[in-house]
């Protein structure tokens, strides 16, 4: 593969940052170089304090300790954590990304939930604010019935505003709705 094929770290990077993913860059020792702040985020919420401040490294081996691991210099490597206290896991993808031998590491934490951005939902589908607020409550796994009674609104209104979300969204059902805004949360 031709170095102008080859994605850059810094593309690869980046992507994971829209995503809402944590990411490392480790040097071939496995120290860590580089960090984005949700994958500090993460890992400092999955451990006790730190002994040094910023010590990712050790924060690191401490998540996959028991964990087969092997990250190989200029790969990427996903660490899936399923929830607290459960062990991590850990898939390698094969071919080299990072021509200088880093390893990168993404952290995917499946209990972290980011949204989509609510002016980006306005601007694409015009949706009002009262639209907007029941498409994000949706997109963080809330039922209709359930938004209605928190939101003190009737159930035909939250109906109402479904039936437009869903024009207005060209979907048809709340699970269609869902999807599609699951893949709009990477947008700015």
């Amino acid at each position: 593969m031709d170095n102008f094929e080859r994605p850059s770290l810094y593309s690869i990077t980046g992507m994971l940052d829209r995503i809402g993913c944590g990411w490392l860059i480790l040097s071939e020792s496995k120290r860590v170089l580089e960090w984005n702040v949700a994958a500090e985020t993460i890992l400092t919420e999955l451990e006790d304090p730190l002994d040094q401040p910023g010590d990712l490294s050790a924060a690191l081996r401490s998540l996959t300790a028991g964990v087969p691991t092997h990250f190989v210099p200029g790969s990427l490597s996903w660490i899936v954590i399923r929830s607290a206290g459960d062990r991590p896991v850990i898939l390698n993808e094969d071919g080299a990304l990072a021509g200088d031998r880093s390893i990168i590491v993404a952290l995917l934490d499946r209990q972290s939930r980011t949204g989509p951005n609510p002016q980006t939902l306005q601007r694409m589908f015009g949706l009002t604010t009262a639209e907007t607020h029941l498409a994000l409550r949706l997109a963080k796994g809330d039922a209709p019935l359930e938004i209605a009674e928190r939101s003190r609104l009737s159930r035909t209104t939250i109906r109402t505003q479904l039936a437009s979300l869903f024009a207005k969204t060209e979907t048809r059902r709340q699970a269609e709705l869902v999807s599609l805004l699951g893949r709009i949360s990477v947008l700015p």
